[in-house]
């Protein structure tokens, strides 16, 4: 008993991680998007410059997208974990 009460503990603050990031996702994104917008509208970047730096921001932004899928497969996989125990 004691120990499913750390495995309930466990899953829940890994699910609660799990959401947390899927809520940082707009914030990057938008993050992104100023960044660039700031960077256009202070003229300090050539055409080309703008180019890299957007793709820079892109990539950058598409890491916690893959941050978020790598910790939801492993919340379901904890998951499938507990359930098999049961």
């Amino acid at each position: 008993a004691f120990s499913s009460m750390f495995l309930y503990a466990g899953i829940i603050m890994y699910g609660s991680a799990t959401v947390f990031a899927l809520i940082t996702l707009p914030v990057e994104f938008n993050a992104s998007k100023r960044a660039y917008s700031n960077l256009q509208s202070t003229g300090i970047l050539t055409l080309e410059e703008a180019k890299g730096a957007k793709k820079v921001l892109d990539a950058a932004a598409l890491t916690y997208v893959a941050s978020f899928i790598t910790s939801l497969l492993y919340f379901l996989r904890f998951l499938l974990i507990f359930a098999r125990r049961d």
